[in-house]
């Protein structure tokens, strides 16, 4: 984990370092197109820092208490530096992120039993994407981005009519690691200025 933390200080530093004083950068809000019809929203930020590094902020917030009888409520927020090839918000890209997220869900495994998992979650990785002008001052930003997932949680059985205990033996929190895929969608930006 202080590997990725590490790297991930080091490129925020190599961004910051390579800003230089030019014309006025450009700023891009955006939401993800591809999330708000199921009621998820997703929505962002875009600074451009130099002429192709970006900065992106956004969150992502999953509300539904219950989705398919599952628990299904997601809260994350991440922080990206972007290197595109050509010129910032024009074409390919590359980015590292990081994030942080709460949950209370239903993990895979768990699917049609009354069990969940409530905790946090903290995330480093890459993105690739690819974006273009839609129209003036419009863009559109296709990408997918994941890396490890470190989530701590408790696990949880439902007791009817309304209340849960603790399911697992463990002490503290359950810890669990993946490399997964954790962002990505089809964002549609607005360029502020």
């Amino acid at each position: 984990m202080l590997k990725y933390q590490f790297l991930t200080s080091f490129f925020a530093l190599f961004l910051l370092g390579n800003v230089k004083a030019q014309e006025e950068k450009s700023l891009y809000i955006k939401g993800n197109a591809l999330l708000a019809p199921i009621g998820v929203v997703n929505v962002g930020l875009e600074k451009q820092l130099s002429k192709k590094y970006t900065l992106q902020g956004d969150v992502l917030i999953s509300p539904w208490k219950s989705f398919s009888g599952n628990h299904m409520q997601v809260y994350m927020g991440h922080l990206e530096g972007r290197y595109y090839f050509n010129e910032a918000f024009k074409h390919w890209y590359v980015g590292i992120n990081t994030g942080f997220g709460l949950f209370d869900l239903t993990k895979w495994n768990y699917r049609g039993t009354e069990k969940f998992q409530r905790g946090f979650n903290i995330m480093a990785g890459a993105t690739v994407g690819y974006q273009f002008q839609w129209k003036e001052r419009w863009n559109i930003d296709i990408y997918l981005g994941g890396g490890t997932s470190q989530g701590f949680y408790h696990g949880y059985e439902s007791v009817p009519p309304d209340s849960f205990i603790r399911y697992d033996d463990a002490k503290g929190w359950n810890r669990s690691g993946e490399i997964l895929p954790y962002r990505g969608g089809v964002m549609i930006s607005y360029k502020l200025k």
